[in-house]
């Protein structure tokens, strides 16, 4: 292997993006990072391919990059709103690891109105097959149609929202992810894309959001 065509023999040898690396007398180009920023729509499949053939949030986003990129988390296909692909393994680990899990904010409907009480419970915790779970806030996200409702959660455990309303005898007819790691779909139509800007990228890779 050569770094600018000097032979390197040492381990942790660090290189730039602007050096030219080979190995065998052949060029090694660094992938580029590429960060794409979906507004997920519905019956669509959070998967990077899909053995039944269903639309899959790759075949969404396709042309975005040359790179292959890949969801962070999973939404469930019928559940719309924020997600980000990208190809930047560390910082999607850094995303999804339970240690580090971050705020996610949900718009869900109900198929009746949801009662103050249960309301209190989702805010207090309520006990599921897999332990308890609380919501770190949540309210009514209507004054009128007391069947909406938004919710702030870290857990990163599977259908969580569904099943916390599942639980308490509710069956959600729309789930919209509003917010992820400081992400919105501000601006951003359902089943569209755009690319992250430098800035949120800065603003993801030094963890200051919650």
């Amino acid at each position: 292997m050569s770094v600018n065509d000097v032979v390197v023999t040492e381990l942790g040898t660090k290189i730039s993006r602007n050096d030219v690396i080979k190995i065998e007398d052949k060029v090694v180009t660094p992938e580029k990072k590429c960060y794409v920023l979906l507004n997920k729509p519905k019956d669509c499949v959070t998967t990077s391919d899909d053995p039944n053939g269903r639309l899959t949030v790759l075949d969404v986003v396709k042309g975005a990059c040359q790179e292959r990129i890949y969801p962070v988390g999973r939404l469930d296909r019928n559940t719309t709103g924020v997600l980000l692909l990208t190809n930047d393994g560390e910082l999607a680990s850094k995303l999804t690891h339970p240690k580090y899990v971050k705020k996610k904010i949900y718009h869900v409907w109900t198929d009746k109105d949801i009662s103050e009480e249960d309301m209190q419970r989702i805010a207090d915790g309520i006990e599921l097959e897999d332990g308890e779970i609380h919501a770190d806030a949540i309210s009514y996200a209507n004054d009128t149609d007391k069947n909406q409702a938004g919710i702030e959660i870290h857990s990163g455990k599977n259908r969580i929202v569904r099943r916390i309303f599942e639980h308490l005898g509710y069956r959600v007819t729309k789930l919209d992810r509003v917010y992820f790691a400081g992400l919105t779909k501000k601006n951003l139509p359902r089943g569209r894309w755009r690319y992250l800007t430098q800035e949120e990228v800065n603003f993801l890779r030094m963890g200051s959001f919650e």
